[in-house]
Order: C-alpha cells, then structure tokens, then sequence
C-alpha cells in the first residue's frame, strides 16, 4: 500500500519517460485544477503524486513511474487462480487533460495496457479496480503513465495505490 505521506514507497520513476511524477501536497498546490486535497488524509497537508501540463512539457509527452516487482514465486500470490488486484484512486480535471495508462509490465518489458483514460474525469477522487492476470511464475510490474495534454494547467493525480494481500 502507498499513500505518498512519506515517500514514493519503493516506485520508481522511469527512465526513458519525457519527464516525471512529482509528490505533493494539497496545500502546496496553486493550481485551480489539481485536487486541494490527497484522497488518504482528505485534507491539504496530506500527499499525492500528479502530473501537470505546462509549458514546460509538450502535449503527447509523457511521464512514467513503476511498481516494485511483484514476484508470481511467492505462493500466496497464487490465490484465487493467481488472480491479483490493483486498487488506486486518480484525479483527472481540466478542460485539455490527454490519458492515464496503466500497464502491466513483464521483466522482459512486455507491456499490455489494462486502463486507458481520455480527457477530463471530473473535479474528484475517483476509485479503480484493476486485475493483473498473470500467466505462470513470470515476475511484473505495473506502470502508470500521464501523458501531457495541450493545456497549461491540467493536473493528473494518483493516490492510495493498493496490491491485494495475497502478494
């Protein structure tokens, strides 16, 4: 589970994305679109990770950042037919926000996209589910991806991102 209070919690940005991920606190956050405050605490001293549009980043540029491994070796992920949940909370408001996309990556970089979210979401915390299906003992890591749009202050914002027990 991470809640971004302290720390990334073991994510990682990547390294061949246009540019990163950055924590941050509602309070700290003078942009009309992004959320005045994180989904955990529901308060603006609490912390979430966003993405913003800007004149800094081109529209189609992209931002990346990667679960620890999760190894499908450990027995108790093999519950339930191996099937296992990722469940986050996201935040997508402004009039020219471009996507979230959520992959699941394999330690041979295959990536299958398991959400591809478009355009404006509403000026709230929103809850997904996702199954990461896996196939045999392979190892993987899921991958979220913000994509600048052509706005200048359009914000994408994660939280609360949660691995079912079982791994």
């Amino acid at each position: 589970h991470c809640n971004f209070e302290f720390d990334l919690c073991g994510w990682k940005q990547d390294d061949d994305d246009d540019f990163d991920w950055s924590l941050r606190t509602g309070s700290t956050t003078k942009i009309d679109t992004a959320p005045p405050t994180d989904h955990t605490l529901q308060e603006p001293s609490g912390h979430y990770i966003f993405i913003k549009s800007s004149f800094l980043h081109l529209p189609g540029q992209k931002a990346r950042i990667s679960s620890p491994v999760l190894s499908r070796r450990n027995k108790n992920c093999k519950v339930c037919g191996g099937v296992v949940l990722i469940l986050f909370y996201y935040h997508m408001y402004g009039a020219h926000i471009e996507s979230l996309v959520v992959y699941q990556r394999t330690r041979m970089k295959h990536e299958k996209i398991l959400l591809n979210l478009t355009g404006n979401q509403g000026n709230f915390w929103k809850r997904k589910a996702l199954i990461l299906a896996g196939d045999g003992d392979e190892d993987f890591q899921v991958v979220f991806e913000g994509i600048a749009g052509k706005g200048s202050k359009d914000v994408i914002a994660l939280d609360d991102l949660t691995f079912s027990r079982e791994c």
